[in-house]
């Protein structure tokens, strides 16, 4: 059993990943939601709050003192942006009960706590507690006022922001302040019930898996209260909705390295498409042997950084350099040189093949982590041609210089983003 999903009720899947190699299970919530102006402040500090305490153990401390009784378990949670959807993701990990004394039911326990954290929530006068609400506004606060300490982030998260101008993608995914000290504990609370009836829910286990697991999940109460749903959420598209045409952005600060990124639309005709421009990606920019990297970098000296990666849910490439401000023009320059000679077919069937092996050398690391491969799988979710693995692998070893040719025409420049001084 690689990978098997079982529908536990319309819009809640449960995915078993059977690893005998690893001594520990692994059990993940996703909860997936649209992401959009109204709800993303409200989405980001629900894991922040939900961690401070649940029905049953009420603090941070009770759940750390549960967990070390359960041999040292681990708990943690957050917010992802994954397209057009906002995911808060919930893990806990514990020694698989074939490694313990006879007769202990850790994983039993693990699971239970898990959702009880997830779908049992302290609350206080039919809101969450109000002590941990106001503390976790203070703390989203400091996060969302620190992003600029992250030039390099700040800066991908502008050029996304300045791409997606009105669109929902260029949301910054842990919300705004000004949204945040709108927020009213009961509201929010209500507004957290209705999400768990109607948001799309992905419950992994990763590890020693049998039938007793599994009856533990389907048969919680937590599970057995929730409705059947449609949920809403984004899957991948190819239509690229980007529609800037080169347009550059300056934006100062107080910076001793520029910052510049360029946000690329990729045009493709079908999803299996995608493939190829990981292989186009990788050699335009994804590895020590990438052209950006050995003509921006190494032979001109301009770039303390030049890479590239490919966002498969929205079909962009990200250009990320980190140069000298005086060397913003010879940098671009040198940049759109590779972009042009890609086009030309500038490349040789050997890049093709390292290129694929740096991929595939990449793709057989999936399954040595759990977690690796529980995002392998969940992101697979958003696709409309599920693969494998196995199949992924077979794909990209089918990748031919025709192919990534055809995709570096599709390849155009859609904003230019520099951060300077």
């Amino acid at each position: 059993m690689e990978h098997q999903v079982k529908e536990i009720k319309q819009g809640i899947n449960l995915h078993l990943l059977q690893k005998d190699k690893f001594k520990t299970n692994l059990i993940a919530v996703f909860l997936t939601t649209p992401l959009n102006r109204e709800n993303v402040t409200k989405n980001a500090i629900l894991p922040a709050i939900l961690r401070r305490g649940s029905k049953n153990m009420q603090t941070q401390e009770a759940i750390s003192m549960e967990l070390e009784e359960m041999y040292g378990a681990s708990f943690n949670c957050g917010i992802d942006k994954r397209g057009d959807n906002q995911v808060l993701k919930f893990y806990m990990e514990s020694i698989n009960d074939n490694f313990l004394p006879k007769g202990e039911n850790i994983t039993a326990k693990t699971i239970e706590n898990l959702l009880e954290i997830i779908f049992e929530p302290l609350t206080e006068d039919e809101g969450f507690k109000k002590e941990y609400f106001e503390q976790e506004k203070k703390n989203m606060k400091q996060i969302i006022e620190g992003k600029i300490d992250n030039k390099a982030r700040y800066a991908l998260d502008r050029c996304i922001e300045e791409m997606y101008k009105g669109q929902n993608f260029a949301l910054y995914k842990c919300g705004y302040v000004e949204d945040l000290e709108k927020l009213d504990r009961k509201e929010l609370y209500n507004y957290y019930q209705n999400l768990l009836q109607t948001c799309k829910i992905d419950i992994f286990v990763s590890g020693i898996i049998n039938d007793t697991i599994q009856e533990t999940i389907i048969n919680s109460n937590e599970i057995k209260e929730l409705k059947e749903r449609k949920p809403e959420y984004s899957q991948i598209t190819l239509n690229v909705t980007a529609k800037n045409q080169g347009q550059t952005v300056q934006e100062s600060m107080d910076v001793t390295q520029g910052k510049l990124i360029l946000g690329l639309n990729v045009e493709l005709e079908n999803e299996d498409m995608q493939y190829d421009a990981l292989i186009y990606n990788s050699i335009l920019g994804g590895s020590a042997n990438s052209k950006l990297f050995q003509n921006v970098r190494e032979k001109a000296s301009l770039a303390y950084v030049a890479s590239s990666s490919y966002l498969k849910t929205k079909n962009n490439i990200f250009i990320n350099c980190g140069i000298e401000i005086e060397n913003y023009e010879k940098a671009l320059k040198i940049v759109k040189e590779q972009l042009e000679e890609m086009k030309q077919g500038k490349f040789t069937e050997n890049d093709i093949e390292v290129a694929k092996k740096c991929m595939i050398d990449a793709i057989k690391t999936i399954d040595d982590e759990q977690d690796t491969e529980i995002m392998y799988f969940f992101g697979q979710e958003f696709c409309s041609i599920k693969l494998d693995v196995e199949q992924y692998l077979e794909r990209i070893s089918k990748v031919t210089k025709e192919a990534v040719l055809n995709i570096a025409q599709k390849v155009e420049i859609d904003t230019i983003y520099f951060l300077r001084n």
